[in-house]
């Protein structure tokens, strides 16, 4: 396959977190970081090219050939200087920064406090961490923007997708081993008692913020969502939809400054305080106790689940009638209780499994059901859940008898890629470009020099 094609593979989208670290310290007698190229207003630092570089190698890319990675970090550049200046992209910049706070309050979630988090990250300060995901953000979405308005009528005829396998079938990667999984889950439910429990700790929490405790101090102290409490409960910038109905209900109902009294959702129990309105976009804060259940509640719901289990094994129900009915997992439950990859195959591969579900299908054959197991999903909660193996597929070559939809994927990216590459050449000799001599020695694909010195 062309090099530049396998190459836009690896790089369609700009290499969201490439490490989370970009511009970290600086020490004394050190290079003040380069500009290694200037696309119209957008800089690429040296710092970038080489952060890009170690991410694309822990995904397996090869990237030996520095100056046709340089060419590609300029091309996904130039979509994103693009995508800036296109009036029908929306400028998601505030979004974009709060999004940022918000991530940044997630990882720091994961460590005992904010140095050691900083100091994992060789970052100085906060404000630096969040300005670099920030970034890292930003260009995700704008080149995602551009490279999506560019490629929106692209398709392939089964003509195409055949010629494409012709031409590349001996460089086309080999399958790793598979399977196709159904699955059936259930949250375990609280019983009434354990209920009343979790919403009178929350009362006791509401009546000491009505005796002069402020909301934020209690969120920091009581909440168990990771991503707010640290911040005091807050979320900003709160787009209608964003948040799951029963809160965003409760929240839209209050006065700027009201609480709420406790309210159920599927992550547990919230307090929440409504802090501002604007336009389409809300600010609130709110205290999470999550609905944890215990082992005998873990021990009720298996049972349950274990009798739909054998409904399905005796034949007296269809696994599809009973996941429809019966399953709590909402991606799955409308299709069978199929289980899907990231790009909507349901073809998984083995090592990508969690090790849960790779422990529990162990030796178990096209057919088989596992028993019903514990396991945890969004945000730790806690299900128990029992899978069927609908296939299992061994390690193969790609051949278009077998493996067509993918085929058709690859071909479609390829024509994707060559859009985007059409594109780039008509824009050239209308945007500013400046490389530095470091690169001098380097021959692009495209001529991003000469159309500079034409300018």
């Amino acid at each position: 396959m062309n090099k530049n094609i396998k190459f836009a593979l690896v790089f369609t989208f700009l290499l969201a977190f490439f490490g989370v670290k970009m511009n970290a310290q600086l020490k004394s007698g050190d290079l003040i970081d380069g500009i290694a190229v200037v696309v119209g207003n957008e800089i690429i630092l040296e710092s970038d090219i080489e952060d890009q570089a170690n991410y694309s190698k822990q995904q397996g890319a090869n990237v030996a050939n520095k100056c046709e990675f340089v060419e590609g970090i300029i091309s996904n550049k130039l979509l994103i200087y693009e995508a800036k200046r296109d009036t029908l992209i929306e400028n998601r910049s505030a979004v974009l920064k709060e999004n940022a706070n918000q991530k940044y309050t997630q990882i720091l979630g994961q460590f005992p406090d904010e140095k050691t988090m900083l100091t994992t990250y060789k970052f100085r300060t906060s404000f630096e961490m969040k300005n670099a995901i920030e970034k890292i953000d930003s260009d995700n979405y704008y080149g995602q923007m551009k490279y999506g308005r560019i490629t929106d009528k692209a398709d392939v005829t089964p003509n195409e997708v055949t010629d494409f396998f012709t031409t590349y079938q001996f460089q086309l990667p080999e399958v790793k081993d598979e399977v196709s999984l159904s699955q059936i889950s259930m949250f375990p439910k609280l019983t009434d008692a354990h209920k009343d429990e979790i919403i009178a700790r929350l009362n006791k929490i509401k009546q000491a913020i009505l005796g002069g405790e402020t909301f934020e101090s209690q969120a920091r102290i009581y909440s168990e969502d990771p991503g707010s409490a640290s911040n005091g409960g807050l979320y900003k910038a709160i787009s209608k939809g964003k948040m799951v109905k029963p809160f965003e209900a409760a929240a839209l109902n209050l006065q700027e400054g009201e609480m709420s009294d406790p309210v159920e959702s599927d992550f547990g129990y919230h307090l929440i305080q409504l802090v501002k309105k604007s336009g389409k976009n809300y600010d609130a804060r709110h205290i999470l106790l999550k609905a944890e259940p215990n082992a005998a509640e873990i021990a009720t719901a298996k049972k349950e689940l274990d009798s739909i289990r054998t409904l399905i094994h005796d034949g007296k129900m269809t696994f599809k009638d009973a996941a429809f009915r019966f399953s709590d997992d909402k991606k799955s439950k409308f299709n069978a209780g199929v289980l899907t990859s990231e790009d909507g195959s349901d073809k998984l591969e083995k090592l990508n499994l969690s090790p849960t579900i790779a422990y529990q299908i162990a030796g178990l054959n096209k057919g088989d059901m596992t028993e019903v197991f514990q396991d945890k999903v969004q945000q730790d909660r806690k299900i128990v859940t029992f899978i069927k193996i609908n296939d299992v597929i061994a390690a193969h070559k790609l051949d278009i008898a077998t493996d067509y939809d993918r085929i058709k994927q690859m071909a479609l990216t390829k024509k994707k890629n060559e859009m985007v590459e059409k594109w780039v050449k008509e824009k050239l000799p209308n945007i500013f470009i400046s490389i530095n001599d470091r690169y001098k020695d380097c021959t692009f694909k495209t001529d991003w020099r000469k159309n500079t010195e034409k300018k």
